[in-house]
């Protein structure tokens, strides 16, 4: 049953926009994806719900292009991702993978943790959680020194923790 394996694909520079509404992203066979809602502001790292699809933009540092993968996506054809530019990663549970410097992703079994920091990835870092049910955007960012209160990782959606469909480090008392 080899037709259901997938294997890591390289991804390709896309263009990108960065809009008040979200973010979109232009594949290189012409089509395009918006990920919807402004990106929470997560400290250091997100992990994912379980069972979620996990995207993985890093941005260039003139933020107009960047590269784009999927983590542990096992229901998109090779040729599919080769085609649009997106890259995948599939990792092994308990294992952790670089997807670009300063970006690596850790399969924690059903979760997927990203954690990056965006001076060494030299540009802005972008993680979208999603099913079928909703999605969710992130950008990670780089703690604040002194700042311990995790109020940016909550910020701007109305969720409250115990809802969200993802973690970061810096939510406390969830």
């Amino acid at each position: 049953m080899s037709e259901n394996l997938r294997n890591d694909v390289a991804p390709d520079t896309v263009p990108i926009e960065l809009d008040p509404d979200g973010v979109e992203v232009e594949y290189t066979d012409g089509r395009s994806v918006f990920y919807h809602g402004v990106p929470r502001k997560a400290e250091g790292s997100v992990t994912s719900g379980p069972g979620k699809d996990v995207h993985v933009l890093v941005t260039d540092p003139t933020e107009t292009e960047g590269v784009l993968v999927y983590v542990n996506d096992r229901k998109t054809h090779d040729d599919i991702l080769r085609d649009s530019g997106v890259g995948r990663v599939i990792i092994d549970r308990g294992e952790t993978e670089s997807l670009f410097p300063g970006v690596e992703a850790t399969n924690h079994g059903y979760r997927v943790e990203v954690r990056a920091d965006p001076a060494a990835a030299m540009g802005r870092v972008f993680v979208f959680v999603e099913d079928e049910t909703g999605e969710a955007s992130f950008e990670i960012v780089a703690p604040e020194e002194g700042d311990g209160d995790g109020d940016d990782a909550d910020s701007g959606d109305g969720v409250a923790p115990e809802d969200a469909p993802a973690t970061t480090d810096g939510e406390e008392g969830a």
